[in-house]
């Protein structure tokens, strides 16, 4: 019973353990003084990127559908939970007051999964991809326009400054193109891998299960999968929408880790959409474990190699395309898949010496 779990499930277990190991040693070095405050700080949005790639993977890989507006999700949940949290600063506990602003934040961005997804999940293919970054782009600038306030009259909104005004009592939400300040600093690396792991499971048991057969389906022949009776606007409308709403768990963690939250383009727009894009295809698409991965590597390779100037972007691209090489090429993939399958076998061996 023990080793036919493990067989079923070997995957997720080795991906699970490579980030529990991970962590480990991140929080012992941080702890103990060996990594650099800026090392330190990127591990945080580090946790964001890779919760990002977990959901665009959702939506590209395994729906087979190719978004270019997941930033705008991420958009959504992260100016949410901190109006969320801006409104409730002073009344309210830190841990429960977090707590729903990450639930606010993914409930915002699912029920905007779902009313982008009614018309957008009609289109195919360039059409749908073209569309989904106009709404990222639509979000990114609506929210870059709107000055958004309460005060003890009330909520006050306006599309531009000399119309705002609010009480001296009120509280400044959004602040047109200065974006939102003053939200609490209450992400941190344990809670990014904690959200990381959360998005890993819910991905996961879903790909696993009835519902994840059908959605496959659906990106392997979406005719076939109707002359057998699956509901494909049911299943196209679900998996974006759970998409969406991990997209928009990073935007939670986002806000809640800088002090002033700007709706520039490296964070919501074209520019973030596209470098998630780039952590899904180099890191395998409907690879879940190869995105997580692929983000991580990716984000922090540059930062650590900012003081080789000139030389640091080449690098960088070496890298790509030797992550493109070991992810895509045949004989890479055959080396991967004999050498932790052997692995793997090697240590159902030993558990099942121990349990005799």
């Amino acid at each position: 019973m023990k080793n036919s779990f493990l067989q079923k499930n070997k995957d997720e277990l080795l991906t699970y353990g490579l980030l529990l190991i991970f962590w480990i040693v991140m929080e012992v070095m941080r702890r103990g003084g060996m990594l650099t405050s800026h090392f330190s700080s990127m591990l945080v949005p580090m946790t964001y990127y890779a919760i990002g790639a977990v959901a665009l993977n959702l939506c590209v890989g395994i729906l087979g559908e190719l978004s270019i507006g997941h930033a705008g999700f991420m958009c959504i949940g992260a100016f949410s939970s901190a109006i969320f949290s801006l409104l409730f600063k002073e009344t309210m506990p830190t841990a429960p007051r977090f707590f729903l602003a990450f639930l606010v934040g993914i409930a915002f961005s699912a029920l905007f999964g779902f009313l982008i997804g009614i018309p957008v999940l009609r289109l195919k293919g360039d059409y749908l991809a073209i569309v989904t970054l106009a709404f990222g782009e639509i979000i990114k600038n609506i929210l870059t326009a709107i000055y958004l306030g309460v005060d003890s009259k009330g909520v006050h909104i306006a599309l531009n400054m000399t119309n705002f005004k609010i009480e001296t009592d009120g509280i400044k939400l959004i602040n047109g193109a200065q974006g939102v300040s003053g939200t609490p600093r209450n992400s941190s690396f344990t809670i990014g891998m904690i959200v990381l792991f959360l998005a890993l499971f819910v991905t996961t048991n879903l790909i696993k299960s009835r519902d994840g057969r059908a959605i496959m389906s659906i990106r392997d022949n979406r005719i076939a999968a109707e002359s057998i009776g699956i509901n494909v606007t049911r299943y196209k409308m679900l998996a974006f929408t759970i998409s969406a709403a991990i997209a928009g768990a990073a935007g939670v963690l986002f806000s809640h880790n800088v002090t002033t939250m700007t709706n520039i383009s490296n964070y919501f727009g074209y520019n973030a959409s596209i470098m998630l894009l780039v952590y899904v295809v180099l890191g395998g698409i409907g690879n879940i474990r190869g995105s997580v991965i692929a983000a991580m590597i990716l984000y922090l390779l540059p930062e650590m190699m900012r003081g080789l100037n000139r030389y640091r972007m080449l690098i960088y691209a070496i890298v790509l395309i030797l992550m493109m090489l070991f992810n895509w090429a045949p004989a890479m993939v055959d080396w991967r898949k004999k050498t932790f399958g052997a692995l793997f076998k090697t240590v159902t061996k030993s558990n099942e010496k121990e349990v005799a």
